[in-house]
């Protein structure tokens, strides 16, 4: 006759932890939950609070409504959204059709090799190359908003 031994074993306290982001704060809940095999079983929930700093920014809303209530605009927006999805789709029809053909996607492939490898041999390899790639990316964000 086979018997089963079953060991209570304690499991360890919940665990909680918080960390906050550039978009909020993200909370962390384990459990340990008790197995037959493992011992333990650990279960772990992530909740995410949103920052309103960063979501309810009095500069991006004032500056989207101004946009939206001048009519002139609206139709302006209107116009890029509907030129971003055809813009979209023509180009993913494009690049289908280039998939297509029997040389060309190979000859890319080994062009965005050669062009990785040099990337990283110009710009990661070495602490002087990466602070200019930083001071550009850097200068063309702060050209992007004016600053």
């Amino acid at each position: 006759m086979a018997s089963i031994v079953v060991a209570k074993l304690h499991p360890p306290p919940p665990a909680i932890t918080a960390r906050q982001t550039l978009f909020g704060t993200v909370h962390t809940s384990t459990l340990f939950v008790p197995t037959t095999r493992q011992g333990h079983l650990a279960i772990t929930a992530k909740a995410t609070s949103e920052s309103s700093e960063f979501l309810s920014s009095p500069s991006v809303v004032k500056s989207v409504k101004n946009i939206w209530d001048n009519p002139e605009d609206r139709i302006a927006v209107i116009g890029l959204g509907i030129a971003a999805i055809v813009g979209f789709w023509a180009s993913s029809n494009f690049v289908a059709a280039i998939d297509s053909l029997p040389l060309i996607p190979g000859v890319f492939e080994f062009i965005g090799i050669l062009f990785s490898t040099w990337f990283v041999y110009r710009y990661l390899l070495f602490k002087p190359n990466r602070q200019e790639l930083f001071q550009g990316i850097n200068k063309s964000i702060s050209d992007i908003l004016g600053q």
